[in-house]
C-alpha cells in the first residue's frame, strides 16, 4: 500500500493480431488482462489526511502556543506577534502539502487529485488540532463536525482511470494485408 491514492487501471488493449493466409482462420483468443480497481472509499479517506504535514505543524504550534501563554496576547518572537507567525506556518504548510505529495508520488499514483484534496483538508486538520492561527474563533466541537464532514466527503473523491497505453503490434503495418492480396493476384 502506497502512502498516496492509487489511479484505477482499464484493462490493456490487446493488440489487433492479423492472420495469415488472408484472415481465413480466427485469431486464438488472448485472456483480457484484469482491470486494477485502485484504492477504495475508506482507503482514500486515510490517504487525503495530510498527516506528515500535519504533525510537523502541531510541533510549530505547540511552541507558538506556549509563547501565547507566557506572553499573553501581545506575544512576540523575533519582533513578530506570534499570530503572524502562526499565520505564516498555517500558509507554509498549505504550500508544503502538495510538494510533498509530489516528492513520495510513485507510478500509478493519482498525485494531483490526492495533492488537491490534501491541500485543502490540511487548514480543517489544523483548525481541529487548535492552531494558534485559529486562536481567536477556535470552537471545538464545530472543529469536529467540520473534519469529520470533510473526512467522508474527501472519500468520494475518486481519481480518474490511467488509459492504457496501446501495446506494439507486431507487424501490424496495414500495408501488410493489401501485399498479401496484391502477390495472390499478381
Amino acid at each position: 500500500m502506497g502512502r498516496l491514492v492509487r489511479k484505477p487501471k482499464l484493462p490493456e488493449a490487446e493488440p489487433a493480431q492479423t492472420s495469415d493466409f488472408g484472415g481465413m482462420f480466427q485469431p486464438r483468443a488472448r485472456p483480457a488482462t484484469q482491470a486494477d480497481l485502485g484504492d477504495d472509499y475508506l482507503t482514500r479517506m486515510v490517504k487525503y489526511v495530510p498527516a506528515e504535514i500535519v504533525g510537523c505543524s502541531m510541533l510549530v504550534n505547540a511552541i507558538l502556543a506556549q509563547a501565547m501563554v507566557a506572553g499573553g496576547g501581545t506575544a512576540t518572537m523575533a519582533g513578530f506577534s506570534v499570530t503572524t507567525i502562526a499565520t505564516g506556518a498555517l500558509l507554509v504548510g498549505l504550500i508544503l502539502t502538495p510538494l510533498f505529495c509530489w516528492y513520495v508520488r510513485s507510478d500509478g499514483d493519482a498525485w494531483i487529485v490526492n495533492a488537491a484534496v490534501s491541500t485543502i483538508a490540511f487548514p480543517f486538520w489544523c483548525y481541529l488540532m487548535g492552531a494558534v492561527a485559529f486562536a481567536k474563533f477556535h470552537d471545538g466541537n464545530l472543529a469536529a463536525i467540520l473534519i469529520l464532514t470533510f473526512t467522508a466527503v474527501s472519500g468520494l473523491v475518486a481519481p480518474v482511470p490511467a488509459r492504457p497505453k496501446q501495446q506494439e503490434q507486431k507487424g501490424a503495418n496495414p500495408k501488410d494485408g493489401p501485399r498479401l492480396v496484391e502477390s495472390l493476384t499478381a
